[in-house]
């Protein structure tokens, strides 16, 4: 942000001053008598979009001491003249000032809306962790309960509290991965030995389920700037979503395709596929149709593909199966 910001300054001052240069030039030059004091709105429009009222204001004074020496002698021969300069000044310093106003305030009514759109978020989420609490909770109580009164196996009884504190964990753990940063720490590695280590972590939960893991990777290195820890994760929580959306007996294909521009990661699973309610709000937090899990997923997933400036894809068919694609840069 702060480069872009340094970009527009240079490019505001330095249209000024060729403006200026212009103005001079076909003044003292064999070209005819032309004005080229329109142009000032170029560099005021630009400080006024970047920066604001302040830089808008800025640049009208900076505008206008460059502009102070066609004020006078042969650029002002007539009273006419002078006149017609002055009110330039003036009504350049209303736009100014108004184009400043309207930005500011546009920002402001941006900044409201994004205020309300997290506080609105946070009551989303509450409301969510809530409701998926609620039922390990009651599990929680009630057969410590038993437990207590000496009712029923304590056996059963201390699996189900175990299995609902690891669920409530689960469900903590995916809220504050998901509400954190995440913080990338990208070197150049191998992509493909970091596709075929996730493939490795879900091997067991394939043979689990009966899911056959088809995998199309090159042996070949392709190194590029990624975080292996985070992509990993990523790609594993796409290929754990494809096993659990595949039949028994069905595959899961995982391959990567690489050319000068990106590396290209899929996996596609042919199982029921998602309806286009699903495939809209897929990226949504705590959006889910699953009867387990926090909804978190791929919200998480996406964080971490764009936080390596990659792109995700998702194409699927009810019935047909689906297919995520992430593209990442190369460079």
């Amino acid at each position: 942000m702060l480069n872009k910001k340094i970009v527009y300054i240079v490019v505001i001052i330095a249209s000024t001053l060729l403006i200026t240069y212009l103005h001079l030039w076909l003044f003292r030059g064999p070209a005819p008598y032309i004005v080229l004091e329109e142009l000032y709105y170029i560099p005021l429009l630009l400080a006024a979009f970047m920066f604001g009222l302040k830089g808008a204001l800025l640049t009208y004074f900076f505008v206008s001491i460059l502009y102070l020496p066609f004020l006078f002698g042969q650029w002002t021969a007539t009273v006419l003249s002078l006149i017609d300069r002055i009110l330039h000044l003036f009504f350049t310093g209303i736009f100014v000032l108004l184009a400043g106003l309207l930005i500011d305030r546009e920002r402001r009514q941006e900044h409201q809306l994004e205020k309300d759109r997290y506080l609105a978020g946070l009551g989303q989420v509450a409301a969510t962790i809530v409701h998926d609490l609620r039922n390990p909770i009651i599990s929680i109580l009630g057969f410590a309960k038993r437990i207590r009164e000496g009712k029923g196996d304590i056996g059963t009884a201390a699996q189900v509290i175990e299995d609902s504190a690891q669920n409530m964990q689960r469900m903590v753990d995916g809220v504050l991965d998901f509400a954190k940063p995440i913080r990338l720490e990208l070197k150049k590695e191998d992509i493909h030995r970091v596709i075929q280590q996730a493939c490795d972590s879900c091997k067991i939960k394939a043979e689990e389920k009966n899911v056959d893991l088809s995998m199309n990777i090159p042996t070949d290195p392709v190194n590029i700037e990624i975080d292996s820890f985070n992509l990993k994760r990523a790609i594993i929580n796409l290929i754990n979503n494809a096993i659990e959306a595949s039949p028994k007996g069905q595959r899961v294909i995982i391959r990567t395709e690489t050319d000068k521009n990106h590396a290209v990661v899929k996996v596609k699973d042919f199982g029921s596929g998602m309806d286009k309610e699903t495939l809209e709000n897929i990226f949504i937090p705590f959006y889910s149709k699953k009867d387990k899990g926090t909804g978190l997923g791929m919200a998480i997933v996406k964080k971490v593909v764009e936080g390596h400036h990659a792109k995700i894809y998702i194409e699927s068919h009810a019935g047909r199966g689906t297919e995520v694609r992430i593209e990442l840069p190369r460079k």
